[in-house]
């Protein structure tokens, strides 16, 4: 990403960020929430398995000659005519997915993390290898198409090489309603979150210039790598370790209490930290054409600190197998933050992001609502859980940025010293206020030792 970023511009970024919402979108209704409702089913077989994976692949084929043929619409829309080829290849993202979908939940019912660390790893490597050599030879934004092909398809095929399970030749109708009944649910909420998330990317590329959801997709990746990616490990282990105890209502308390207590832990003091170094992170791994997601990078990390306590209380409604509550407050919650965006759109893009910020502590107090009504583990009962890491960790990241906005030296530089006195001063408090977070961490890591 930094390689990349620092040889390509940011309107190749923000022609790929164009399509972004069609190709989530298009992944949703490939998964449809099977892979939930397969984790979450506790007398799965194999004729499960295999009818989910025929479905997977026969809608991805569907959505993906969809997608060929709208490919002209989508450039008019956008008054950009080298998105149709564009839409035409990097659609083949879809097919590739699809035929990884029940490997992936496999082994996540397995706690099998290994295996898809060791695949997202290679692709990572292979793919990041394509796209740097094609971005240093002067391919523009074709670079960066090729490395998500070539990453989609070298995870699946790995995938496949090290996971033991193979399709078998049958499919059931039956088996089909019963995943459905469940998955449905799901699949709605997930098209409403993922129409949302995106709905800034067809916003910005239609009100803005190319460039400016350039700068916006690297300041959210920044953003994502902090919050989404951690969180999403914590969701991919601890759902299919709760569905087991989906019925003991006293340990799913206390368990929940747990998994938000260490994932704040962890995610609070990481946000503030990216938010109060944003501007020398940008310039050292970046350079200066990409400052202004610098200035977009703060509101966002305000906004991504909140993830995990959004995904564990969403969490708990699917392990109590209640898909119908999670699409009732996503309804909600998406039809709130669209009219901000709607008042947030005239003042311009900063605006737009510090919105999503607006939008995260609307959501927070939605999610919490159920959560309370499930398990009384409500939104002030969460939050008098979380106070002591949130105080801890925005001190810790107003001092940091107090200390290297005064000091006149190199970006790297600067950016070093935030690193280090953010640390330091969050570990040192944590450890002097006898942090029970931290000493469970502890623990865990002696235990791995």
């Amino acid at each position: 990403m930094v390689i990349m970023a620092r040889i390509l511009t940011p309107a190749d970024y923000g022609l790929v960020g164009m399509l972004t919402i069609f190709i989530a979108i298009s992944q949703s209704l490939i998964d449809s929430g099977f892979s939930q409702a397969l984790i979450r089913k506790q007398d799965r077989n194999e004729i499960d398995n295999s009818t989910v994976f025929y479905f997977n692949i026969g809608v991805g084929i569907i959505l993906y000659l969809i997608l060929f043929f709208c490919a002209p619409l989508i450039a008019r829309f956008y008054q950009e005519p080298i998105l149709t080829p564009l839409m035409r290849v990097i659609g083949l993202n879809l097919l590739l997915n699809s035929l990884a979908v029940v490997q992936r939940a496999l082994l996540t019912i397995n706690i099998d993390f290994k295996t898809q660390a060791k695949a997202t790893f290679i692709g990572a490597i292979v793919s990041g290898a394509i796209g740097i050599a094609l971005a240093y030879w002067g391919f523009g934004v074709w670079a960066i198409v090729a490395q998500q092909l070539s990453s989609a398809a070298v995870v699946t095929c790995i995938l496949w090489i090290l996971s033991k399970w193979k399709p078998i030749r049958a499919y059931s109708w039956a088996s089909f309603r019963t995943l459905f009944n469940f998955g449905s649910k799901l699949l709605a909420s997930g098209l409403l979150d993922t129409v949302y998330r995106n709905l800034y990317l067809i916003v910005i590329g239609k009100v803005f210039r190319a460039s400016d959801l350039g700068y916006y997709t690297r300041a959210q990746q920044f953003s994502d790598f902090a919050s989404s990616n951690v969180t999403g490990i914590l969701q991919r282990v601890s759902y299919p370790v709760l569905c087991t105890i989906q019925d003991d209502d006293a340990r799913l308390a206390n368990v929940y209490r747990r998994l938000l207590r260490i994932s704040a832990f962890i995610i609070f003091p990481l946000m503030m930290g990216l938010a109060a170094v944003a501007k020398p992170l940008v310039l050292t791994f970046l350079t200066s054409k990409w400052l202004f997601a610098s200035t977009l990078l703060v509101p966002l990390c305000f906004a991504g600190m909140w993830y995990p306590v959004h995904s564990i209380n969403l969490n708990l409604l699917q392990v109590k197998g209640r898909s119908d509550l999670f699409l009732r407050l996503e309804i909600i919650k998406k039809a709130l933050g669209v009219a901000i965006i709607c008042c947030t759109i005239p003042l311009g893009l900063l605006w737009m992001c510090w919105g999503l910020l607006l939008s995260s502590i609307i959501a927070l107090i939605i999610n919490t609502h159920y959560t309370g009504k499930l398990i009384h583990l409500g939104f002030l009962a969460q939050m008098r859980d979380l106070m002591a890491t949130l105080l801890l960790s925005l001190a810790m990241g107003a001092a940091v940025y107090l200390t290297i906005f005064h000091l006149p030296l190199h970006p790297g530089l600067l950016l070093a010293i935030g690193i280090a006195e953010g640390i330091l001063l969050y570990l040192a408090a944590a450890r002097l206020m006898h942090f029970s977070e931290l000493r469970e961490l502890m623990d865990i890591v002696r235990r791995k030792k």
